[in-house]
C-alpha cells in the first residue's frame, strides 16, 4: 500500500494570513528513560513555493539509516530549525503534557535567535492538543492539526529533525548504562530493555515517576 507524500497545501492556506508558520512535532513521549525532544521549524512563503526535499515523511515511516540525510536536506530546506529538550527530570515533577510545552516554547526560543519573531507566526502542532499554551506559550497563536506530521510536510521535517537529535542522543548515553541497551531501543519500552530494569533497577535518565515495569513492549 502506497503511503501519501506530505504536502504544503495547508501551510500555503496559513501564510495567507500569517507571515510565518512554525511547524513542531514531538519525539520520545512515549520513551521509559531519556528526554522528550520537540522539533521547530519555520515556513515563509518562499519556502513554500520549494519542492518538498526527497524522501521527507513522518519520522516514524523513514527507515532509521535514511533518517540522518533525510533530516539534512530538511534543516536545508526551511528558513530556520531547532530542537527543544525536557529532561526526565522534568517529565517527573511537571508530567509528560507540561514537560512537552517547555520542550517546543525552548524550541521556539532558539529560533528567535535566527531573527524570527514567534508572535508573527502561526504554530502548527501535531496533535490534537495544545500543550504549548498552557506551558507559557500565551502570546503564540498556536494551532493543533491531527496527523500534520504524515499530512504536512513542514511538521514532516520537524518530525525528523527532531527524532534524528534524539535518537544521537540516546546512542551517545549507551557506554554510560550499555545494560539498557538504549543504541538499540533508544530509551523505548523494547522487551530487553524492561528486563534490564527488572534486573539493574533505574538509571538516573529514567522517567522514575512511570510504572516502568507494567509499561507495554512498543518493539
Amino acid at each position: 500500500m502506497s503511503v501519501a507524500l506530505p504536502k504544503l497545501t495547508l501551510e500555503r492556506r496559513l501564510l495567507r494570513e500569517h507571515g510565518l508558520v512554525i511547524a513542531c512535532d514531538e519525539v520520545g513521549r512515549g520513551a521509559l528513560a531519556g528526554p522528550v525532544a520537540v522539533g521547530a521549524v519555520v515556513m515563509d512563503a518562499s519556502g513554500a513555493r520549494r519542492r518538498v526535499p526527497e524522501g521527507l515523511r513522518d519520522s516514524k515511516l523513514v527507515a532509521e539509516h535514511h533518517r540522518p540525510a533525510v533530516a539534512a536536506r530538511a534543516a536545508a530546506w526551511v528558513q530556520a530549525s531547532a530542537v527543544g529538550w525536557a529532561s526526565a527530570a522534568e517529565i517527573d515533577e511537571v508530567g509528560i503534557i507540561r514537560a512537552l510545552g517547555l520542550a517546543a516554547l525552548r524550541a521556539i526560543a532558539e529560533l528567535r535567535g535566527f531573527g524570527v519573531i514567534p508572535e508573527e507566526a502561526i504554530v502548527l502542532l501535531d496533535g490534537n492538543h495544545d500543550y504549548i499554551t498552557p506551558a507559557g506559550g500565551a502570546g503564540l497563536h498556536v494551532q493543533p492539526v491531527v496527523k500534520a506530521d504524515r499530512d504536512c510536510a513542514s511538521a514532516a521535517a520537524a518530525s525528523v529533525l527532531a527524532k534524528v537529535a534524539r535518537d544521537g542522543l540516546m546512542v551517545g548515553l549507551h557506554d554510560e548504562s550499555p545494560v539498557y541497551q538504549w543504541m538499540r531501543n533508544k530509551g523505548y519500552a523494547s522487551a530487553e530493555h524492561r528486563a534490564a530494569i527488572r534486573s539493574h533497577g533505574l538509571s538516573a535518565h529514567h522517567r522514575a515517576s512511570w510504572a516502568i515495569t507494567d509499561a507495554p513492549t512498543l518493539f
